[in-house]
């Protein structure tokens, strides 16, 4: 062992005294610095919109059914109400003034039993326009007397107004009429702010300014309730007026409304022959003018689909093929005022996404946008039980 150190030794002085003689190497060129990248953060994951797609995955066609129907407040007791909502697995509820008896507390009380899941309420409405049609006792102006006032005072008097609807535990007010009519006789002349499409255009948009952020905004009655004479409660007002006719005195006031950040249209039972001889509520042209060409992407509410039922025409009996229609041609939400199964409803629904007949792309549209605004009211903003994945980062 010692000879083997020694012979190592020496072969390593040996090389040394080699290296030492030998010419220094040419110096390596150093490599030119990389360029500095900046770290990539992850995208932002958006809490609600996970869980609005977890749900949607999480449900059956059947009760995508349910959840883009709204009905008229089953019960004026609150516990029986709240059960039968849970049961129905409808999107939404209405009160009317015999179910509010015009008084917030009593309309808290209900509204605010029906919630048996606070990451996703059903939603909760009210036609509260002031004037001729309220379901609240309310001492603010009318539209009328609005539209003799600068329209700086239609944002004051909705946000009261506004005010007075949350208080009632509502977070939709069916309340901007964005209709324009300069027909004193007209059936829609006492909830209108005017007859000239610019003055109303104005009031609207600061309506809806006034609403925001204290209960979801809706512009009806469209395509435009001004246009044509007769009571939509009671038969299909028809019109012949053309489309640039409408786009110059109707459309303004949506357009403007739109613009101020409307979160729901509700459109009428209201014929306008020239561009379709169905009602806009059942109109595949009128959805295509109200997203495409008036850029609203948005909630597409009915106006009270048992209005379509009192005018007593043959194809229009049935309020389950009337919903089933309403869906296919571009509605997301079902609105039914009157008594309606809304089983029959969803049932039909079902049946015709099974069949082809209604898109199942269709449904799953309507239902997306119709969660998208339940879980904008929600009081919780925790993760659905059943997310995973996308839900349990946005979560940490």
């Amino acid at each position: 062992m010692r000879m083997r150190a020694a012979g190592l030794a020496a072969t390593v002085l040996a090389a040394a005294a080699l290296a030492a003689c030998a010419p220094s190497p040419a110096p390596v060129s150093a490599a030119p610095p990389r360029a500095w990248q900046p770290s990539v953060a992850p995208a932002a994951v958006d809490p609600d919109a996970t869980y609005v797609e977890a749900r949607l995955a999480d449900m059956t066609t059947l009760e995508r059914a349910e959840s883009v129907i709204m009905v008229r407040i089953p019960s004026t007791d609150p516990a029986t109400a709240r059960a039968a909502v849970a049961a129905s697995g409808v999107g939404g509820v209405i009160l009317l003034g015999s179910d509010t008896r015009y008084s917030p507390a009593v309309s808290a009380a209900l509204t605010g039993a029906l919630t048996t899941d606070p990451g996703l309420p059903p939603l909760t409405a009210v036609d509260q326009e002031g004037g001729t049609v309220a379901r609240l006792d309310d001492p603010g102006p009318s539209a009328p007397a609005l539209g003799r006032m600068p329209p700086e005072a239609t944002r004051a008097a909705v946000a009261d107004r506004a005010r007075l609807v949350a208080s009632g535990g509502f977070d939709v007010n069916f309340g901007i009429v964005a209709d324009a009519t300069a027909d004193p006789g007209s059936f829609i002349a006492p909830r209108v702010f005017g007859g000239d499409p610019a003055s109303v255009s104005a009031r609207v948009a600061q309506a809806v300014a006034g609403e925001h952020g204290i209960v979801f905004s809706t512009l009806k009655h469209f395509p435009g309730h001004g246009a044509v004479a007769g009571d939509s409660h009671q038969l299909i007002p028809s019109t012949s007026m053309s489309l640039e006719q409408w786009r110059a005195t109707q459309a303004p006031p949506f357009e403007a409304g739109i613009a101020a950040g409307a979160e729901l249209v509700m459109v009428g039972h209201l014929r306008y022959t020239a561009v379709d001889q169905a009602p806009a509520s059942l109109s595949p042209a009128w959805y295509r003018i109200l997203r495409e060409d008036l850029g609203f992407d948005g909630v597409i509410v009915t106006d009270s689909l048992s209005m379509l039922q009192a005018g007593g025409e043959p194809a229009l009996v049935d309020p389950a093929a009337n919903g089933a229609a309403a869906l296919a041609a571009g509605a997301d939400l079902l609105l039914y005022a009157g008594p309606v199964d809304p089983a029959a409803v969803a049932a039909r629904i079902a049946q015709q996404v099974a069949d082809g007949t209604i898109p199942a792309s269709r449904l799953e549209d309507a239902a997306r946008r119709v969660l998208e605004l339940r879980r904008a009211s929600a009081s919780s903003d925790t993760p659905y039980v059943r997310c995973s994945g996308a839900c349990a980062v946005a979560a940490s």
